[in-house]
């Protein structure tokens, strides 16, 4: 396993959309287990590809307390939509930003499993904002995208002075 560089926002490659899988087979669960070791060592709850400059519909998730239950989802698509619940949010490719989103409530997705196996998956809460957040960035949009031009200003700007200080 590797770990991954994580784009930062507002890099451009962020916002290329991700390539359906046509085949999922070992390379693609490579790249699952590094992005999980990406993730955990980040710390993060959830990645997707497109973060790792990997243009493909590959997520992971992992909302567990203890990092004991990684979910990746493949060509992952929501299905149904209900309800609706404002949360904090934050991005490893936005570091040091969190700001409240509106997302569904609960999520019906469906995906392919690392052996290529389809599956369904209900979701709400949390991980409903995460799946949501996730297959967002596989459509090259970052969450901070959700909140005002203003906002995003003010992020962008202070992404742009925190990069300046570390390098």
């Amino acid at each position: 396993m590797a770990l991954l560089p994580i784009l930062r926002y507002p890099d451009p490659r962020l916002h290329k959309k991700a390539a359906l899988v046509s085949r999922v087979d070992d390379s693609i669960r490579k790249l699952i287990m590094d992005m999980a070791e990406t993730m955990y060592e980040a710390p993060g709850i959830g990645l997707a590809a497109t973060q790792v400059d990997v243009h493909k519909r590959v997520i992971i998730i992992d909302v567990s307390e203890d990092k004991s239950a990684l979910l990746a989802l493949i060509n992952p698509e929501i299905l149904e939509r209900s309800g609706e619940q404002v949360c904090e949010e934050g991005c490893l490719s936005v570091p040091g930003i969190y700001e409240k989103v509106t997302r569904s409530e609960r999520v019906k997705v469906r995906a392919l499993d690392p052996q290529g196996k389809s599956f369904t998956l209900e979701a709400e809460g949390l991980l409903a904002v995460c799946v949501q957040h996730e297959i967002d960035h596989l459509e090259g949009k970052v969450f901070v995208e959700h909140l005002s031009l203003l906002k995003q200003g003010r992020i962008k700007a202070k992404l742009a002075k925190q990069a300046r200080i570390t390098a």
